[in-house]
């Protein structure tokens, strides 16, 4: 195991189908699968991992091709990050999680509640992918060719130290544009690792293309019926746009929608404590979801009550999220 810095948990390794996987494990109680985002790795809890675990079992991973997990030539689906946290919960003898998930880790929850519902008890979502196409260019600049060998460049040693500190400078100015600019800095020292760019390429094009987002929890989201929702977004996110929080209060009417003010890509980084006190709430008022075969069959024979059209519910706005709490 490795002493985390900044922490006094034990990041611990565990090796599944031939690849290392690093993940966080601590505390007692119901169990919460923390899933980070594009580019990021289990660090991005350490801001409310040990409130959290004063009541509840956490687990935070690395994914792979992300931290210090393995970076193989892989499946870096949605799905295929789905079935990696299903085996490592079973190895580790965990059957069942509220699975939480932040931007991309977002959408990786979503697939992994729609794949294995019998282990999932409720969703929290983080500023997710998947409920709308609109994401911020530079995401969608991955997928173009050439990044690859134009990123190599950007982070040799000189270039990059340059490039952080600048990051770093724009993140500490009071432009909303750029708050989350300190975690970018984050992930852009990530990319000097060509396997890690690799990996990120591998990730960014099966869900993004120049257009924007490519898979979507659209069509699937009257199956949240049967289970528990938070959503939690950032009234200043310039990586997912805010508006997508409407979109799912129209597409799953039962959600329970947070808007954070003052809050970037990052809420749970930008107010700990606040994000702590909401996800003990919504686990504290909320029964876990408990999966029934012939109610979810019965919930894919029916559909949606009506047709979900995905410009409408990616472009329409509404007058109100299920709840918005105040500065």
């Amino acid at each position: 195991m490795q002493q985390v810095p900044g922490s006094a948990v034990e990041l611990q390794r565990i090796t599944i189908h031939g690849h290392e996987r690093a993940f966080l494990k601590l505390g007692e109680g119901p169990a919460l699968l923390l899933l980070h985002g594009l580019g990021c790795d289990h660090t991005t809890w350490l801001p409310v991992i040990h409130d959290l675990a004063r009541h509840y079992t956490v687990i935070a991973p690395d994914l792979l091709g992300h931290g210090v997990s393995a970076k193989p030539r892989a499946d870096y689906s949605v799905g295929g990050y789905a079935n990696g946290m299903r085996d490592l919960l079973t190895v580790l003898n965990i059957d069942k999680v509220t699975v939480v998930g932040h931007s991309f880790g977002g959408g990786v929850a979503m697939q992994f509640a729609y794949q294995f519902p019998e282990r999932t008890e409720r969703m929290i979502l983080i500023a997710p992918g998947g409920l709308g196409p609109e994401v911020t260019p530079f995401i969608r600049a991955i997928t173009l060719p050439g990044f690859h060998q134009a990123m190599g460049v950007a982070t040799l040693p000189g270039l990059r130290h340059v490039g952080k500190a600048g990051l770093r400078a724009l993140s500490r100015t009071r432009l909303h544009a750029a708050r989350d600019l300190a975690e970018v800095a984050d992930i852009f020292e990530s990319f000097h690792d060509p396997h890690a760019r690799a990996a990120i390429r591998h990730v960014v094009r099966s869900v993004v293309d120049l257009k924007g987002q490519i898979v979507t929890m659209v069509d699937r989201a009257y199956l949240t019926q049967a289970m528990p929702m938070l959503v939690v977004w950032g009234s200043d996110d310039v990586v997912i746009p805010v508006k997508h929080a409407e979109n799912a209060a129209r597409i799953a009417p039962g959600a329970v929608v947070e808007v954070l003010p003052n809050s970037g890509h990052f809420p749970h980084k930008d107010h700990p404590d606040r994000f702590v006190k909401i996800v003990q709430e919504f686990v504290r008022a909320t029964q876990p979801a408990s999966y029934h075969r012939g109610r979810w069959r019965q919930l894919l024979r029916n559909g949606p009550s009506e047709p979900i059209n995905r410009a409408e519910a990616g472009d329409a706005p509404v007058a109100l999220v299920s709840r918005r709490r105040g500065a």
